[in-house]
C-alpha cells in the first residue's frame, strides 16, 4: 500500500480495507495502542466515519482525563549489529553528515521506495 492511500485527520492515520465476507469497508487508527476502529458499507462514507472515530476518541479521552496518544516524536532507539553500526558511522563521516542524518536518509530512501 502506498503512503498516499492512508486516510489522515488531525494527526492520525488509518489504512482503509475491505471485507468481502462482511461487505464493509473498515479501518483502525494506526500508531496508537488504544483500539479505535471504524467501518462503513460505502467507500464514499468511510473517510467521514474515520473522522468521526478520531473525534470520538479525542472527546472520550477528554471526558476521562486521559491524554490522547499522538503522532510519533521522531525519536527511537535502533539496535543493529556492531558491524553495521561501524559501516554506517564510517559512511556518515565520509559524507560529512551525522550518524542520525545518515540513518534518516537510509530510512527515507526505504520509505520512498
Amino acid at each position: 500500500m502506498k503512503n498516499s492511500d492512508l486516510l489522515r485527520y488531525k494527526g492520525y492515520s488509518a489504512r482503509p480495507e475491505y471485507s468481502s465476507e462482511d461487505h464493509i469497508f473498515y479501518g483502525t487508527i494506526l500508531g496508537i495502542d488504544d483500539s479505535v476502529d471504524f467501518q462503513s458499507e460505502s467507500a464514499k462514507d468511510l473517510e467521514e466515519e474515520f473522522h468521526k472515530s478520531v473525534d470520538d476518541y479525542l472527546e472520550f479521552c477528554e471526558e476521562i482525563g486521559k491524554i490522547p496518544q499522538k503522532e510519533y516524536s521522531g525519536m527511537f532507539n535502533v539496535h543493529i549489529s556492531p558491524e553495521l553500526h561501524k559501516k554506517i558511522s564510517i559512511l556518515a563521516q565520509a559524507e560529512g553528515v551525522t550518524l542520525n542524518k545518515a540513518v534518516e536518509q537510509a530510512i527515507r530512501a526505504m520509505v520512498q521506495g
